[in-house]
């Protein structure tokens, strides 16, 4: 081996070293992300019986890809949240039926993540299942898209209901079919859910939860839903029939952004 040779493989190995040393690992990245407050905790140590459907950590949502932020198919709230919805639970039991969790906590990466995506009039991959008929010009004005989301703050919640036993809804494949999302229950993309006249996330008036075109059957569901979490301190969100805050809230004015995952909670829950 030449001299040349010799100094030429030290240099590398030496720069590659240099490279190792300065880059920043998987561990460090996840150090270096903010932490949930001592209060916020994974619900499904509060109840484990709750059903847990994290849309958004899977491409089945009106995006069609993950979310950032959403690391692990996790629901995290705070504490007085979570154990009132165990307490929600506990009175559905009884009568047969189970919640089923959507989304929790959300952080603020995910909403600026739905921020650009409304931006881009050219991607409507979702378009066929989630808002068929929004055109994506009015979403921000129609309030289907705000910079800003109560589910950053902790307390809020989209959730339904599931009659028991539960049947395992399938997954979702990415490029199949859509139907819109207000189709009859039988057409639409499955779920385990009671019937609510919608699927979760229909970006139409259809899905304002007293909506007078819904009756029957698919409004009773909706007024079980709501009877049992507003009597427990849920607020719900008259443009969304999933959409429930705990008040009063414990971070009424801070929207956090920390991951949706394990290591973000601060001690082991």
């Amino acid at each position: 081996m030449t001299r040349l040779t010799t100094v030429a493989r030290a240099l590398i190995t030496t720069f590659a070293a240099l490279l190792a040393s300065t880059a920043p690992s998987t561990t460090a990245q996840a150090d270096t992300d903010p932490k949930a407050p001592k209060d916020f905790v994974a619900l499904r140590s509060v109840d484990p019986t709750i059903i847990q459907e994290m849309r958004y950590v899977t491409p089945h949502n009106f995006v069609g890809e993950r979310i950032d932020g959403y690391r692990q198919p996790l629901c995290i709230l705070t504490r007085p949240a979570a154990e009132a919805l165990h307490k929600a639970q506990r009175k559905l039991l009884r009568q047969g039926y189970t919640l089923k969790v959507y989304d929790c906590y959300r952080p603020q990466r995910a909403v600026d993540h739905f921020v650009r995506w409304a931006e881009d009039l050219d991607d409507e991959a979702m378009k066929g299942e989630f808002y068929p008929n929004v055109d994506k010009t009015r979403l921000f004005a129609d309030g289907y898209i705000a910079a800003r989301s109560g589910h950053s703050r902790g307390s809020t919640l989209d959730v339904t209901l599931v009659r028991l036993p539960a049947k395992p809804t399938r997954p979702y494949h990415t490029g199949e079919p859509l139907v819109p999302c207000f189709a009859p229950k039988g057409e639409r993309f499955p779920d385990n859910s009671v019937d609510m006249g919608t699927g979760f996330d229909c970006f139409d008036t259809l899905s304002h939860t007293l909506d007078p075109r819904i009756h029957g059957r698919q409004r009773a569901n909706r007024q079980l839903l709501k009877g049992t979490l507003e009597g427990l301190g849920f607020v719900n969100l008259a443009e969304e029939w999933w959409h429930y805050t705990f008040k009063p809230e414990a971070h009424p004015d801070t929207y956090f952004d920390f991951p949706v995952a394990r290591e973000s909670l601060t001690s082991a829950h």
